[in-house]
């Protein structure tokens, strides 16, 4: 089986089948077959800590968190949704 290097090289790193998938936009299994074909054992998420200045014993997690609208976006969004509704009608 041929290995995607994008896939290989985020499973020597350490990351997880779950994220690798979520990183490339690939399914699990994918990420799962690649990782037997190299023949590296199963990953354990729990067991994966990111390399910290002080280790803290928590898993960080590598999916993108959602940013807050700031009031004064969403007011301007609420403003543009209404604009293009009456303009719709």
């Amino acid at each position: 089986m041929k290995v995607r290097a994008d896939i290989a090289a985020l499973i020597r790193e350490g990351h997880t089948d779950e994220s690798i998938a979520h990183r490339l936009g690939c399914h699990r299994d994918t990420v799962r077959c690649a990782r037997r074909a190299l023949r590296l054992p199963p990953s354990d998420q729990l067991g994966r800590l990111y390399a910290e200045a002080l280790p803290t014993g928590r898993v960080l997690s590598d999916k993108p968190t959602r940013v807050p609208t700031s009031p004064a976006q969403a007011a301007a969004n609420r403003r543009a949704l209404l604009a293009a509704l009456t303009e719709a009608a």
